[in-house]
């Protein structure tokens, strides 16, 4: 049976609270916490909910550790995927090719749920 092995990175890099892009580390001073100016601002109006901003009222607002799980709900997923492939590549049963599909599935509609 294929397995999902846990990916534990040596060493994490820093990402914007905001946006979640990575950020470069000067090796000085107190790490930063957003990527640009624009970000900072964003989570600011966020955080004191500031009207008149460009933020639209449907916009899906995510906490970094929420967005930390989604991205690492996706690389579970992506993992998920890739084992399917390698199981068809291989010639697993029909059985076994439908039961990871089936779990692919599952984290498909566990990933779904934005705010859960």
């Amino acid at each position: 049976m294929l397995r999902v092995q846990n990916f534990i990175p040596t060493q994490q890099v820093p990402t914007c609270a905001w946006c979640g892009k990575d950020i470069t580390a000067s090796g000085r001073g107190r790490p930063r916490k957003y990527c640009s100016q624009a970000c900072r601002q964003r989570a600011y109006e966020q955080r004191n909910n500031v009207s008149g901003t460009a933020i639209p009222a449907n916009a899906v607002i995510l906490t970094p550790d929420r967005a930390e799980e989604l991205r690492d709900s996706l690389f579970e997923l992506r993992c998920a995927a890739e084992d399917v492939a390698t199981a068809v590549s291989e010639g697993e049963s029909p059985g076994e090719v439908s039961a990871l599909c089936g779990e692919l599935v599952e984290l498909a509609r566990k990933i779904e749920k934005l705010r859960s």
